[in-house]
Parts: structure tokens; C-alpha cells; sequence
């Protein structure tokens, strides 16, 4: 393929990529410093009730992800996403105005609708801009803005909270997503065609190689059949299972954090933040070996066995030992995080590109629904353990069964610029 095209595909359309899903995160994620910082108390929020508001967002999440995939499929995924980031900013930042628990449930479960179709329409949009061997370090890219996101807002909540207080951190951390929105829509293209920064030749010789790998893959006539296959089935669950241990430690471990002696909000904000600089380096890796060999199941299955057993690890060190006990934590995030990039590029290798979008929504709403039970079930038992023991051995547990899925389900890829029209049944 032309040199030209790949180099200006990546540093025009990757950094926007970034700073979109960033912001969605940010909008999501910091709920968990609000209700470390006294948001609870402010609000007379109960454990249960704390757990039930952080993990609200993922229900409406699982609902809207699939109808918004496929309108960004059929129609346009730069409107979608336009009008998502100004609805988010906006109910992010009306989570640090109101004072009413009901409009507090309304909003987190708003949330979760606005930015349900976000994740799969990004990953759409990418997989009309990057070939097969190219797929998974794009993704990367896009989903760095989950680690690194949550790694910079870490620090920066705990300083709002402190100077300003949780309302003021909502409202200031909403407010970009709304500005963005803007760049959004004069920046990007839905599509190669309508890039007038590419030349006619360029876009040819891209729109060449997306329909050269198309030619491997056998057809799907509609997203019925593509959801009832084999492959998107057990990737389903296994992403499901995933993202139980991926949430229930996003969302609850600035709390598990500032339960230990001696600790401050700004504290707390700073070693939160660290087990994303080990994500963000898993991630880039395993990215990139799994576009150099195309076996995406090497790169997903063995470091979510790695979290396991750093989860469970650290509940047999306990909280006695506080430093190792962190350590074990940090290995848990930084593996959890890095198969992400190689998980989202099977699917587009496997599936064409008629029914790839739909596949991803399903996927990634059963994620979806992982998380509201893994940010649910782990405040819960927090709460009513008094202890973080009984959650670490759930999200081993999770993560466990997530490894040995994906063993399952992805069999033996196709040799390299080989493809088989068996590869739908992979």
C-alpha cells in the first residue's frame, strides 16, 4: 500500500480518536472519586445505593450500544458521536449541580444511553481508515484513552476535589466534552471518499486493500445470522466476564485505596493512577505483536490469566501488607488493560463489513453489562464484607473464566495475507 496514506491516516485521524474516547472516560470514571470524596455523605447516598449509581451508567450502556452501532454503520458515525459529546458533557457536568438522588439515578443511567454507541462506532470508523495489519495498533490508540485518561484524571480529581470540592470537579471535567464536540465535526470524515486531504489515488489504493481483505472473509447476509454465530457468541460472554474485573476495579479502587491508613484524597489520586502507566505499556505492546504475527488469541488470553492470578494473589497477601498487596494490584490493571487492542481487531478480521459494526455493539454491550454487575456486585460486597477479600476473589474469578473462553473461542488464525473463508467460524 501507498507509504503516503498510511502515515497520514495515523497522525490525523489517531490523535482525534484519542482525545474523544479520553474524554468520554473522564465523564465516566470520575464518579468513582466523587464517591471516595464525600459525594456520599453531601447526598445521604447509602453503600448500596453508591453501588447502584456507579454502576447505573453500564445498564443504559447495554441497552442503547447496538441501534447506535448500526445507525453509525448505515448512516453517519461523525453525527453520532457529535451530538454524544455534548449530551455527555452536559450530564456530566449536571452531576455536580443537582441534589436530588433521583435525578442523580436519571443522569447516571442517561449517561450510559448517550455514550452507549461510542465505543463501537469509534472502532466502525477505524476499521474504514486501517487494513487487517494495521487494525490492532488503531484500536490501541483509541482505547488509550481509557488508561491514559483515567490515569491523568486520577490526579487531577483528587486536586479539584480538594481546591474546589466533587461538584466542582464534575462541572470543570464536563465542560471539555462539550468544547470537543466542535473539533470533532470540522475534523473527521466518515469515510476515505470524503477526505479532501487524501488524493484520488490515495483513496483508491485504500479502498483497494479494505476490499482485498474483504475477499477472505464469507459472507453475512444480516446481523441476525451474525449474532447467532459461534465467534461472536462466546466473545460475548467472554467480554462480559472480562469487563466484571475491569469496572469493579476501575470504579471502586480509588475507594479501596483511601481506606488505607494515613491516606488522603491526593494520595489516593496518585497510586490510583498507577497501575494505567503499566496498562498503557501492556497495551502498545501487545498491539503491536499481534498486527506482526495476526494471532490475535496469543495477545488476549494469558495476560487476563495474569490478572487472575495477581486478583487472587493479593487477597491471600491481604491488607496487612499494604505495599504488595498494591503491587499485585497494579500487575491486575496493567493486564487487564492490554489485550484490548488485539480482543477488537478479531471481529473485523473474522466478520465482514456489512454486519462488523453491528458484532462489535453486541460485543462490547455485553461488556457492558459485565461492567454493571462488576461495579455493582463489588461495591456491594465491599459494603457488606466491610473488607476488599471477597471482591478480589470475584474478579479473579471473572477473569479466570475470561481466559479460558477465549481459548475456546478463537481457534488457529489464518497464515499471514492468507485468508480462508473459514475464518468466520474461527
Amino acid at each position: 500500500m501507498d507509504q503516503t496514506i498510511a502515515k497520514s491516516r495515523w497522525y490525523r485521524l489517531l490523535p482525534i480518536a484519542f482525545i474523544t474516547y479520553s474524554l468520554a472516560y473522564l465523564d465516566r470514571a470520575n464518579f468513582g472519586f466523587g464517591a471516595a470524596s464525600g459525594m456520599a455523605t453531601d447526598l445521604h447516598i447509602t453503600p448500596a445505593m453508591s453501588s447502584l449509581l456507579g454502576s447505573l451508567f453500564f445498564l443504559g450502556y447495554f441497552f442503547f450500544q447496538v441501534p447506535g452501532a448500526i445507525y453509525a454503520e448505515k448512516k453517519s458515525a461523525k453525527k453520532l458521536i457529535f451530538w454524544s459529546l455534548i449530551l455527555w458533557g452536559g450530564l456530566a457536568m449536571a452531576t455536580g449541580i443537582i441534589s436530588n438522588i433521583t435525578l442523580l439515578i436519571v443522569i447516571r443511567f442517561m449517561l450510559g444511553v448517550v455514550e452507549s454507541a461510542v465505543m463501537p462506532s469509534m472502532l466502525l470508523f477505524l476499521s474504514r481508515w486501517f487494513t487487517k495489519a494495521e487494525r490492532s495498533q488503531a484500536n490501541t490508540f483509541l482505547i488509550l484513552g481509557n488508561p491514559a485518561t483515567i490515569l491523568w484524571m486520577s490526579i487531577l480529581s483528587g486536586y479539584l476535589i480538594k481546591a474546589v470540592g466533587w461538584r466542582w470537579m464534575f462541572i470543570i471535567e464536563g465542560l471539555p466534552a462539550i468544547i470537543w464536540a466542535f473539533f470533532w465535526w470540522r475534523l473527521v470524515d466518515d469515510n476515505p471518499k470524503e477526505a479532501t486531504w487524501l488524493t484520488e489515488p490515495e483513496k483508491e489504493a485504500l479502498d483497494a486493500e479494505l476490499q482485498k481483505e474483504q475477499q477472505g472473509i464469507k459472507p453475512v447476509k444480516n446481523y441476525a445470522e451474525a449474532f447467532k454465530s459461534r465467534i461472536v457468541i462466546l466473545l460475548s460472554l467472554q467480554y462480559a466476564l472480562w469487563s466484571i474485573g475491569v469496572y469493579g476495579f476501575v470504579m471502586w479502587l480509588p475507594s479501596i485505596l483511601n481506606a488505607a491508613p494515613n491516606m488522603t484524597i491526593v494520595k489516593t489520586g496518585w497510586l490510583s493512577s498507577v497501575p494505567y502507566v503499566l496498562a498503557i505499556i501492556g497495551m502498545l505492546s501487545a498491539s503491536y505483536f499481534s498486527d506482526k504475527t495476526l494471532n490475535r488469541k496469543a495477545f488476549v488470553w494469558p495476560f487476563l490469566l495474569i490478572g487472575a492470578i495477581a486478583f487472587y494473589a493479593s487477597y491471600l497477601v491481604g491488607v496487612n501488607q499494604f505495599w504488595l498487596s498494591f503491587v499485585l494490584l497494579i500487575i491486575a490493571g496493567g493486564a487487564m488493560y492490554a489485550p484490548y487492542g488485539p480482543f477488537f481487531a478479531i471481529i473485523p478480521d473474522l466478520l465482514p463489513r456489512n454486519v462488523a459494526g453491528g458484532a462489535m455493539a453486541l460485543i462490547n454491550s455485553f461488556g457492558a453489562l459485565g461492567s454493571f454487575i462488576g461495579s455493582y456486585i463489588v461495591g456491594y460486597l465491599n459494603g457488606t464484607t466491610g473488607g476488599f477479600g471477597a471482591s478480589y476473589i470475584f474478579m479473579a474469578g471473572s477473569l479466570f473464566l475470561s481466559a479460558i473462553i477465549t481459548l475456546i473461542a478463537v481457534r488457529k488464525p489464518a497464515p499471514v495475507n492468507e485468508p480462508t473463508p473459514q475464518t468466520f467460524t474461527a
